[in-house]
């Protein structure tokens, strides 16, 4: 059985989709499945914003396979491991929890980088590309600690 991790922010359209690629280009594909939802359905069915998907294909990852969906009680069942790009997103997955259990499934994705600092993805949407390329790095310090984290266990 796969190993499914869930990335998540706001509109599923700029960070939570660079996460996605990033952390499924660092894992075997026949042990780990990557997904990414946003907690508001702004775009659910749209493609990632087009900085995202310039962004990922500059390091040779293609996003233009996702589209968006919104956070659903249900992915609780579905992920073991759902991360959060910032505190605001952390809070909405959390008031869907209805156990310790969902409770101990979420975590902020760069608390990978500097443990229970809770740091923010900063949402680059209404900013330059600079600010997807600073996402991008972030992104990618971060699932290179989680994906090793993985492969020892």
């Amino acid at each position: 059985m796969k190993t499914k991790i869930l990335m998540v922010c706001l509109g599923n359209i700029c960070r939570s989709p660079l996460a996605e690629g990033i952390l499924a280009s660092k894992l075997d594909p026949t042990k780990f499945m990557v997904d990414s939802a946003g907690t508001a359905g702004y775009h659910v069915g749209e493609l990632a914003d087009r900085r995202s998907i310039a962004t990922a294909k500059q390091y040779g990852i293609d996003i233009t396979y996702q589209r968006s969906r919104k956070f659903v009680r249900s992915d609780f069942q579905t992920f073991e491991y759902i991360f959060a790009m910032d505190q605001s997103n952390y809070n909405n997955i959390l008031s869907l929890a209805k156990t310790a259990e969902d409770r101990s499934k979420v975590h902020l994705m760069l608390n990978q980088i500097s443990p229970n600092s809770n740091a923010e993805v900063p949402d680059p949407y209404y900013g330059g590309d600079q600010g997807f390329e600073n996402v991008f790095q972030m992104l990618d310090e971060a699932c290179s600690i989680f994906a090793a984290k993985l492969s020892k266990s």
